[in-house]
């Protein structure tokens, strides 16, 4: 049998606060397909670097991207294990939803 283990609460609500604003989710989304630097990542958006910038900080400090410096270059890399353990979190409450569904399927069946 799996042990599932809980995540430290901190992890969840840095995680969730960064994904509340939708430019670091879009930003998430674009790093999915591969690392980019912050000019390349500003492109869509009508914000500056210093913005993107700033966003990309706040995905650091949750532990959902990583920057890298090659050079001139600072990718940034996309870290899954956060976005993973908030998946995790949410699938316990999947089996909750269904279950809620079932009723009601089996109350309107009744009717």
């Amino acid at each position: 049998m799996r042990k599932t283990t809980r995540p430290k609460p901190d992890s969840l609500n840095g995680t969730f606060a960064a994904l509340a604003d939708p430019t670091r989710r879009a930003i998430l989304l674009r790093l999915s397909k591969g690392q980019s630097s912050v000019s390349e990542l500003a492109k869509p958006f009508e914000l500056s670097q210093p913005a993107v910038s700033k966003h990309l900080k706040v995905l650091e400090r949750a532990g959902l991207i990583q920057r890298g410096k090659e050079a001139q270059w600072r990718p940034s890399t996309l870290r899954p294990k956060p976005l993973k353990v908030a998946t995790q979190w949410l699938e316990g409450f999947r089996k909750c939803w269904e279950e809620n569904f079932e009723r009601l399927d089996d109350m309107l069946n009744e009717l």
